[in-house]
């Protein structure tokens, strides 16, 4: 991986696949980010956030503007890879032991019923829904226990960013293997319920996904979408200096 926005990103989809395979494979544990506006820029202004993304076994571009705006400052044809599209691809290849955590137990059940008829193993594979509290304030060792004990090889978290990946990083040294992958609203897309939709393919194709989910959750995304732009002539200069 390289950086980009003082964020280490890998375009290369089949790079990021075997990235994960291997280290699958191998019995390691880890964890995977997905990056977009929100949490680039939490990682350029957070520190501790910073450090926790860049921890990472991989980090995919889940922004096809921003992979659009890499490409043109460093010359490049640079192509975004949603954490939901991550999540499809790792689904449809029908072959890993997996574990589901977060969001609720509405969106749990009925991803359960979506994702098995994909594959029909998923229906005895766990969803385990989590309390609404702070980060800090999970029992990591607790949850860890029960995953290890179904010794998953990969652990879908379901939290929102940056939560999400505060918690990998909180839980990764109590896990014995496993990659844990970030994936947000993936749930709620594939479960097919609830007001949170993924934008359809004609927006996403004219890189709109944004604008979508701005309209769609106005007073969680807005705000988020804003501070991301405040930010952004910053990011530009700095990366155009240091290419």
């Amino acid at each position: 991986m390289k950086k980009y926005f003082n964020v280490f990103l890998e375009f290369d989809k089949e790079k990021v696949h075997q990235i994960i395979k291997n280290a699958i494979k191998e019995n390691k544990n880890g964890y995977v980010c997905a990056i977009e506006s929100n949490n680039l820029a939490v990682a350029n202004k957070d520190k501790a956030f910073n450090e926790v993304v860049n921890k990472s076994l991989v980090n995919v571009c889940d922004g096809s503007n921003i992979a659009w705006l890499l490409g043109k400052i460093h010359k490049k044809n640079f192509s975004s890879y949603t954490g939901s599209d991550l999540f499809c691809h790792f689904i449809e290849l029908r072959q890993y032991k997996q574990y589901f955590i977060g969001n609720t137990d509405d969106i749990l059940d009925k991803l359960r019923y979506e994702l098995s008829l994909i594959d029909v193993t998923i229906v005895d594979m766990p969803f385990k829904s989590l309390p609404f509290r702070k980060v800090e304030d999970f029992n990591y060792k607790e949850i860890a226990e029960d995953i290890n004990q179904y010794a998953p090889d990969i652990i879908w978290v379901s939290l929102g960013a940056p939560k999400q990946e505060f918690f990998m990083a909180n839980l990764s040294p109590y896990i014995t293997k496993g990659v844990m992958f970030g994936v947000g609203a993936a749930f709620n897309f594939m479960a097919k319920t609830g007001s949170v939709r993924r934008a359809p393919k004609w927006m996403r194709d004219l890189r709109l996904e944004w604008l979508y989910r701005a309209f769609e959750e106005p007073r969680k995304n807005v705000p988020r979408y804003w501070n991301f732009i405040k930010l952004l002539p910053k990011l530009v200069y700095n990366e155009c200096v240091s290419r």
